[in-house]
């Protein structure tokens, strides 16, 4: 659709109407005319809301979605459509389904699936065989077939001598690896921060430690073998300044950081919900200051809201058998406000873009048309009826929320929330 935008912010730092309130003409997908007063024409149509703001369009790094195999907990399209009303134009998938997406014909499947919807899938291919640990997967077959990366969603690679082969084959064509961190051995039975919390309430605690080691491992492995890695969702203070200090030193690492752990402690465990069990666990408050710092100082490259939909027969149960998971989408961009600076924000929402190596689209004239549109200044609550996906399984209800999003313009469409 043809369409001409009104009084927008542009909350863009690399375009030239950076924080101006200008108009957009958009002319089959593309920005024909910025400008302050751009005539009417009836051959576009228009848009316009009080305190409109339009940015870069979001880009998730971590999401899961259940298709194929766990249809209950989400659908790829629905879940296109919930993170299009959530303000992303662009996902990338994680590989956790049934079977885990760890060949060619996988990738295929998921980026058919979602070739019609407006928010563009980007999928995850699994770095061992059925992220078992044992054998690499398709890797090369994989990336031709159009993955971004390679991971084991939520799986630390306990073989250092198979991860350092991973690093070293995927060299050959600029390949990247997800490595998420965290010792199991240590983790044990353990399903809570280790801490004061943990302790008052009798639940088995995961100390710090066991994400930090592997963390540690990992970036001597990168020092290793060259590269380039990707940290995702870290959670202790110690993981920022390792991961600080190997930056330092000129090792290719990214790292991201969830929305939970930047907004919420082990402090919300007290009623022993099994919503608020995530992995890695919420840590204690001086971790979540210590991750906005990393965020601010840009040690954490982007953040994402690591949505996991899981169903109520493996949630609404014991503490202790609960599977680890939130949904994040809807939630991810007001929460973010309460804790962070706007302009932060969305530069932490569009930077996993450049990390993938995925194409990003500066408001410029001329440029390809791809926005979230937000407003910043209402002040509510997040409840059950804000939830769009299939599962319901959200860390954020009865949380504050600040500013609320409006929608995408993507491939040429435009969709409220």
């Amino acid at each position: 659709m043809n369409l001409i935008i009104r009084k927008a912010t542009i909350i863009d730092a690399q375009s030239p109407f950076h924080n101006q309130t200008v108009d957009l003409k958009i002319t089959n997908g593309i920005i024909e005319k910025i400008g302050t007063s751009i005539p009417k024409e009836t051959t576009h149509e228009e848009f316009q809301q009080e305190g409109l703001h339009v940015s870069q369009g979001w880009f998730d790094t971590s999401v899961s979605l259940g298709e194929p195999g766990f249809e209950d907990r989400e659908t790829i399209t629905n879940g296109l459509e919930v993170a299009a009303k959530s303000g992303f134009t662009g996902i990338a998938l994680q590989p956790n389904s049934y079977p885990i997406i760890d060949n060619q014909s996988q990738i295929h499947f998921v980026k058919q699936k979602a070739a019609n919807a407006v928010t563009d899938l980007y999928p995850i291919g699994a770095l061992t065989k059925g992220s078992e640990g044992k054998d690499l997967a398709e890797l090369f077959d994989m990336k031709n077939a159009g993955a971004v990366a390679f991971g084991d969603y939520g799986k630390s690679l306990s073989n250092a001598n198979l991860l350092k082969i991973g690093l070293q084959y995927v060299q050959d064509f600029d390949g990247l690896v997800l490595v998420f961190c965290q010792d199991e051995n240590i983790k044990g039975n353990g399903v809570a921060n280790e801490g004061i919390v943990s302790t008052r309430l009798g639940l088995k605690g995961i100390p710090n430690l066991a994400e930090e080691l592997i963390v540690a491992r990992n970036l001597f492995l990168l020092e290793y073998t060259g590269g380039k890695i990707h940290i995702p969702t870290i959670s202790t203070a110690k993981s920022v300044a390792m991961i600080k200090e190997a930056k330092s030193k000129g090792l290719q690492v990214t790292c991201s950081v969830s929305v939970h752990h930047l907004v919420l402690t082990d402090e919300k465990l007290d009623g022993f919900d099994t919503r608020y069990k995530v992995s890695p666990p919420l840590r204690t408050n001086e971790d979540r200051k210590a991750l906005l710092q990393g965020v601010l100082d840009n040690t954490i490259d982007c953040i994402t809201s690591d949505h996991n939909p899981i169903d109520i027969e493996n949630k609404k149960m014991e503490f202790d058998l609960a599977k680890n998971g939130t949904i994040g989408l809807e939630s991810a961009f007001s929460a973010l406000m309460t804790v962070l600076p706007l302009e932060v924000i969305i530069d932490k929402l569009t930077s996993g873009k450049a990390i993938l190596n995925i194409d990003s689209h500066s408001i410029k004239e001329n440029n390809k048309a791809s926005f979230s549109l937000f407003t910043t200044e209402d002040n509510w609550k997040f409840t059950k009826e804000n939830i769009l996906s299939k599962s319901k399984n959200s860390a954020f209800f009865e949380q504050e929320m600040k500013g609320g999003v409006i929608g995408i313009y993507n491939k040429g469409k435009l969709v409220k929330s």
